[in-house]
């Protein structure tokens, strides 16, 4: 059996990811070949497309947002994501029981002793044709509910039934009070059944393959897997990492030589090319880890190599990268240009651009 070793996979997972080039390739069909961007703040999936996309602005999101081609939800692993509307009409049912135990492990110690199947009637009732704000959706709920947390009972309607938070929501810059809505009101259209897995997991390995079964399950919340994926075994080609461990993939799927040239490139924070797998060495070391689960990456030759952020001060915006390591020879003028390039996209407001470079304070 071929052994894919880490900088294969590396390769493998930069090309499906839209990440050793930009593509010529209109947002909505950029999002479906995600299987979507992870969506907690309004700023990171904006970031996500420009990275991956030639001549992204903001408004090629902001758009689709308004036209309700695509849709921000709670979804995988029980957070924000941002899909297609084509898509959330099927992965949704798909999910609900992983969000079911999200809501339980969540908030299940706040809704101990209520009747969930009577919440969530009662949330669909509140919002009915209207859009609520969280605190709005909250106070009606403990309404019926005195005393109890109306967060709590708010954020749980995320996991009980089919909700989507509207824009300006999740715009560019918009940060607020999160409004609710029913998803098949702002739709025009019903859920349809949740379908077979399959399809959700060839998905997944087209965009982030070769894969285990541990890390389709730690991309997308669902567990118990293996019995799911084993159907599929004979359509889909067989790989070792170099630990040993089974690699599923698609067999025309592109797996490019480990020497391609990867790009300098600043990657939204949160993004799920470093979330969306169990073993996440294919992008980074163990001790970087805990950092890109709340900072933004940089990569550089395609593995992370430092953290970047944009500070404001009057009229200058400052990219800050901090390194993990010192660059590589010649490789400082191609993190130059490109974070020229993120400044100009994400701070292009402000009179004044520079940038800056510390290191990683490891000791936290």
């Amino acid at each position: 059996m071929t052994i894919l070793t880490r900088r294969s996979l590396n390769r493998a997972t930069l090309e499906r990811q839209l990440l050793l080039r930009r593509a010529d390739m209109p947002a909505l069909n950029v999002i479906e070949r995600l299987v979507g961007l992870q969506a907690q703040d309004p700023d990171p999936p904006y970031i996500g497309l420009w990275t991956r996309i030639e001549a992204f602005r903001l408004d090629d999101l902001t758009r689709l947002l308004y036209q309700r081609k695509v849709v921000r939800a709670t979804l995988f692993r029980g957070t924000q994501h941002l899909v297609t509307a084509e898509d959330y009409l099927w992965l949704r049912s798909l999910l609900q029981p992983m969000l079911d135990r999200w809501q339980k492990g969540a908030f299940g110690r706040f809704t101990a002793g209520l009747d969930l199947t009577e919440l969530a009637a009662a949330v669909r009732t509140a919002l009915g044709q209207d859009t609520l704000t969280r605190p709005e959706l909250g106070r009606a709920l403990t309404e019926r509910w005195p005393g109890r947390d109306p967060v709590a009972l708010a954020r749980s309607a995320q996991g009980l039934l089919p909700v989507v938070h509207p824009p300006p929501d999740g715009t560019w810059g918009r940060r607020g009070t999160t409004p609710f809505t029913l998803a098949d009101r702002w739709l025009g259209r019903p859920l349809v059944d949740a379908p077979s897995a399959h399809g959700l997991i060839l998905r997944y390995l087209a965009s982030f393959g070769p894969a285990t079964v541990k890390d389709i399950q730690a991309w997308s919340g669902i567990t118990r897997l293996r019995e799911v994926v084993e159907p599929l075994r004979p359509q889909l080609r067989v790989f070792r990492n170099e630990a040993g461990g089974e690699l599923f993939d698609l067999p025309e799927a592109p797996r490019p030589d480990p020497d391609v040239p990867a790009p300098v490139r600043f990657l939204a924070a949160l993004d799920n090319v470093v979330l969306g797998h169990a073993d996440r060495s294919r992008m980074m070391t163990d001790g970087q880890r805990r950092h890109t689960i709340v900072e933004a990456a940089m990569t550089v030759d395609g593995f992370v190599h430092g953290l970047w952020s944009i500070k404001r001060h009057k009229s200058t915006a400052t990219l800050v990268v901090r390194l993990f390591d010192p660059l590589p020879r010649g490789d400082e003028a191609a993190v130059i240009e490109e974070g020229s390039r993120l400044l100009r996209f994400a701070a292009a407001e402000a009179d004044n651009h520079d940038i800056r470079f510390t290191p990683v304070d490891d000791t936290l």
